[in-house]
């Protein structure tokens, strides 16, 4: 049996974005693909605003922990999906891999009201949301989607 192809989102801390796509995305394509997420300096646990706005949509990425992306060098990477724009400078090589690079706003390091910062997680959230149920539509018909396609802005 072949393997499934393995997509790895990559950020900084894999505390917030990563983890909201990598539970967006398995919850989004399905079997097809084994999802993973990794940071470069992963922080000590995954964002408790990213799980409560991913938990009003049924999605539960509490088990969930930050993982250093030396975890994933060894192993055979289809894809890599980077969500911060740091870390899209110093990502590393996997070897011929798929490439996609969409940023999103950081409400991690906001400040004011929790009212406004949840606003804020439930915004990055449905625009993840969003983008991910695209990329997942070539997978759950059975078609890997296309290197380099970025839904908001091709990269050059």
């Amino acid at each position: 049996m072949t393997p499934k192809p393995a997509v790895l989102k990559l950020c900084t801390g894999n505390s917030c974005w990563s983890q909201m796509a990598k539970g967006l995305l398995r919850t989004l394509a399905g079997d097809p693909i084994e999802v993973h997420s990794a940071g470069v300096k992963p922080a000590g646990r995954v964002h408790p605003r990213a799980i409560a706005v991913l938990a009003e949509i049924r999605i539960d990425v509490a088990g969930h922990s930050p993982k250093h992306l030396e975890r994933y060098l060894a192993q055979p990477i289809h894809t890599v999906i980077t969500v911060s724009g740091q870390v899209a400078e110093a990502w590393p090589i996997f070897g011929k891999v798929r490439r996609y690079h969409w940023v999103f706003s950081d409400p991690a390091h906001l400040a004011g009201s929790d009212v406004g910062i949840m606003a804020e997680f439930r915004a990055v959230r449905d625009e993840m949301k969003r983008i991910f149920d695209a990329y997942s539509a070539g997978w759950r018909a059975g078609i890997s989607p296309i290197a380099g396609c970025d839904l908001r802005r091709p990269e050059v």
